[in-house]
């Protein structure tokens, strides 16, 4: 080969490789990003980065490609914003969506949690135009108003534990031979509402917890169907 064609040769592969670099800076180094520019990296292209937005907040998954490049369990997450979809479970059509309208504080501070872990395991690459940035990157009302329903939700479920703690749950079994079985080591098993649920998932629920005899007659305890008042374990559906 002759010297100005192997010249030609390096020059050419400087500039590739510069290239690349100068990619990988700017995507290394925070920045705003549109919709539009997102969903470019989406993992379908090998030579491009993998992104995902939550909250607003862009972060590079590359290392996790086996994850969320195509076939990975997390890739309709990868080049879009589905904040939603990290507590309802709907990865198609209007389920990926950045709308938190109708969620409980709990699952909204979940939303938050998630965000924290992305900090955490990877590289931060800006921040999404949008829903919850303006076009200078600043925080909108909407992100400001969902950080504070996540912090009412954090502190809900904190008071939720401590008043649980005051009565100590049933202990539990499952077999699909024998069914189930809740059982307590002092006291007898009640179904009792969970206090706050409505405030934090907007749905009631009931836990097994053990009570002893002279508190039995509060209102609101509910024996298992088919359960003697003062039996120690139950059979479970």
């Amino acid at each position: 080969m002759a010297r100005g064609a192997r010249l030609l040769l390096v020059i050419a592969l400087l500039a590739a490789l510069l290239a690349v670099v100068l990619q990988l800076y700017r995507l290394r180094k925070p920045r705003l990003w549109t919709v539009e520019e997102l969903s470019v990296y989406n993992g379908t292209d090998e030579g491009l980065p993998i992104l995902l937005g939550i909250l607003g907040s862009v972060f590079d998954v590359t290392k996790g490609r086996s994850h969320y490049g195509p076939g990975g369990g997390y890739h309709h997450f990868a080049g879009r914003d589905a904040s939603r979809a990290f507590v309802s479970g709907n990865f198609t059509g209007d389920g990926l969506t950045d709308s938190l309208q109708g969620l409980s504080s709990s699952e909204v501070n979940s939303i938050v949690d998630w965000r924290k872990f992305y900090f955490e395991r990877y590289i931060f690459a800006g921040k999404l135009i949008g829903r919850y940035y303006d076009s200078q990157g600043n925080p909108t009302k909407y992100l400001k108003g969902v950080e504070v329903k996540a912090k009412r939700g954090a502190q809900l479920l904190e008071k939720q534990k401590s008043e649980e703690a005051k009565v100590p749950s049933c202990n539990s079994k499952w077999s699909q031979q024998e069914g189930g079985e809740v059982w307590c080591d002092t006291g007898y098993p009640r179904l009792v509402r969970r206090p706050g649920d409505i405030a934090l998932t907007g749905q009631v629920s009931q836990r097994c917890a053990c009570f002893q005899e002279d508190e039995l007659n509060k209102p609101g305890l509910v024996v298992y169907e088919g359960c003697d008042h003062l039996s120690k374990s139950c059979k479970v559906n």
